[in-house]
């Protein structure tokens, strides 16, 4: 993990001038980056469940309590990440807002796993699947700035995935080939960005200024 904890602000060159990267913005990255881990690790987990112990998988108090700790992980890495476009920032947040109050409204409407219940209800995905564009807006973001390979294949594979079960195109094998290499990859993800610089999630702070001060 890196070691750039310091509570002592650093001054950094910015394409538009200088900038300082203090304590405050430090800990908003490890927020941004534990809400990744959680979303991503609750995903893995009902993988495995699916995979391995398909009971877990379909108990309502289990999946969806793994499925709402998904949505709050990426809640909590939109509040803090770092786009320099912020209407696009909005917007991800805009789209996060809208399937996760889906999902809830859909979690008082059922007594049973959602999970299970949007697998076999593919036209919800309409709802909820708004949370996964989300998702797959922060790997174009990540993959975009950092040029990471797992953030390349989950660009398309998400999508793919889900359009695939929407209009009924895919065998349950590919299904869950690409749903093991989803969860994989994004625990993956996930774990890695503990060990980059804290300073490149933060990005050029002087940009950020300077589409400030542009308005």
């Amino acid at each position: 993990m890196t070691t750039e904890l310091t509570s002592q602000p650093q001054i950094y060159q910015g394409e538009y001038g200088q900038f300082t990267i203090d304590q405050n913005d430090r800990f908003e990255v490890i927020i941004y980056r534990s809400g990744l881990f959680l979303s991503a690790l609750s995903f893995f987990i009902e993988t495995i469940f699916v995979f391995f112990y398909p009971n877990l998988a379909v108990d309502p108090i289990i999946s969806n309590s793994l499925l709402f700790l998904f949505i709050l992980g990426l809640g909590i890495s939109l509040t803090k990440i770092h786009i320099y476009l912020k209407p696009l920032h909005n917007l991800l947040k805009i789209v996060w807002a809208t399937g996760t109050i889906f999902t809830f409204v859909l979690a008082f409407k059922i007594n049973q796993s959602i999970i299970d219940y949007v697998y076999h209800n593919p036209l919800t995905l309409f709802g909820v699947g708004f949370i996964f564009v989300t998702l797959t807006g922060i790997f174009v973001k990540e993959g975009f700035c950092f040029n990471r390979l797992e953030t390349k294949i989950l660009t398309p594979l998400v999508p793919l995935l889900l359009l695939g079960h929407l209009v009924k195109v895919l065998s349950l094998g590919t299904e869950q080939i690409g749903l093991g290499i989803w969860a994989t990859l994004f625990i993956i993800f996930a774990l890695r960005k503990f060990w980059q610089t804290i300073a490149s999630d933060i990005g050029d702070k002087s940009v950020f200024e300077y589409l400030k001060n542009k308005k």
